[in-house]
């Protein structure tokens, strides 16, 4: 069996000097930690994100301002004006009805600090592109793969002003769908950055035995985690955590009675406080099962560090996770074990990623 090399699958002794090599490196180096950057940002996004959702904040600023949004209140005239346009829309007669302006502020602050830091990831992404673009950095078959990175920016920015508006006028919170969509797409940006990221690492990969021993569980486990994300964003959108604080049983069963009891049925799966609790609850088991079976295949296919070392990050990620998760639910969904359960889902995730990176390698190095 032959180990791939940390330069690459293409030889570059022949293709290209010493200097050159260094230099690609050197570069690869400077991407590398910049996407680790942009990485560690989304996560703050998503636990951000979580505290609004948690605060019942994401309604408090009623418009979507792009470049002038950026500029808070400046003023107790400013600050009327937003207020004003706050009790116009349902949630406020529903929920916050009577409220006062400082009270008003609290959840304001939450929805402009998420904003602010999703303007600030979209800054912290462009420019640093453009100067590494200028100065040559970015090797050509790179260039497209992080011009889509920041295609997926601009979509997940518009994607949260459609999930606001949806709570703008017929209901009293945002949708869940869109919520759903919203977070699992923040999610996918983490991962797509993350895994370019970890291949330009010079690490030592999978043999070709290896990798076509373990992709196929290791695409399972990722999978399934995005889909438990997606799940969590349902769970998140219908304050189905805040019902059924009891773990392992739930209303007092191991499998509740009324998980089918909307007509359509598929309707359940998605707007069924109950039924949208039970599919999380047991993804998390499937989850924990794959965790384990893909590090006992992992010890059987490889046994060595460059597999098994992210192997084993998946099984204590995931076991935390779960311990996180047991705790939020059991306690009522406090904010600082709820974030922690959020900010883990992408930590499980990025484990994932590394897993399947460590299979593939690093990008080759090209001329």
């Amino acid at each position: 069996m032959s180990v791939s090399s940390p330069l690459g699958s293409e030889a570059s002794a022949g293709a290209m000097n010493d200097a050159e090599t260094r230099r690609l490196w050197r570069n690869r180096a400077l991407i590398r930690w910049w996407l680790y950057g942009i990485c560690l940002l989304v996560l703050a996004m998503v636990v951000v994100g979580g505290a609004t959702r948690l605060t019942e904040s994401g309604l408090s600023i009623t418009e979507w301002k792009p470049i002038h949004g950026a500029i808070p209140p400046l003023s107790v005239a400013e600050w009327e004006e937003e207020f004003a346009k706050y009790r116009e829309i349902p949630q406020y007669e529903a929920i916050n009805k009577g409220m006062t302006l400082e009270e008003f502020k609290f959840i304001f602050w939450w929805e402009w600090g998420h904003r602010l830091l999703g303007r600030f990831i979209g800054v912290a992404f462009f420019v640093p592109l453009a100067v590494f673009w200028i100065q040559g950095r970015i090797e050509p078959w790179l260039k497209p793969k992080l011009v889509f990175g920041l295609i997926l920016g601009g979509l997940q920015g518009a994607l949260g002003w459609y999930m606001v508006a949806s709570g703008l006028v017929d209901r009293i919170d945002v949708s869940q769908y869109r919520l759903a969509a919203h977070l699992t797409l923040a999610c996918i940006i983490f991962a797509y950055l993350f895994w370019i990221a970890r291949r330009l690492a010079p690490r030592e990969g999978a043999t070709a035995e290896e990798a076509s021993d373990l992709n196929g569980i290791g695409q399972i486990f990722l999978w399934l985690v995005f889909l438990q994300i997606f799940m969590g964003g349902l769970v998140a959108g219908l304050n189905a955590g805040f019902t059924f604080n009891t773990w392992p049983l739930m209303d007092g069963q191991i499998i509740p009675r009324g998980l089918l009891v909307m007509d359509p049925a598929w309707a359940n799966f998605f707007e069924n406080v109950m039924t949208v609790q039970f599919q999380h609850r047991m993804t998390a088991y499937v989850l924990v099962a794959v965790a384990v079976l893909l590090v006992i295949r992992s010890k059987k296919v490889s046994g060595r560090k460059p597999v098994m070392m992210p192997a084993r990050h998946i099984a204590g990620f995931v076991l935390l996770q779960v311990i996180f998760g047991i705790a939020t639910l059991v306690m009522h969904v406090p904010l600082h074990l709820a974030l922690w359960h959020q900010a883990f889902a992408v930590i499980v995730l990025g484990a994932a990623v590394d897993y399947l990176s460590a299979l593939k390698g690093p990008y080759p190095v090209r001329r």
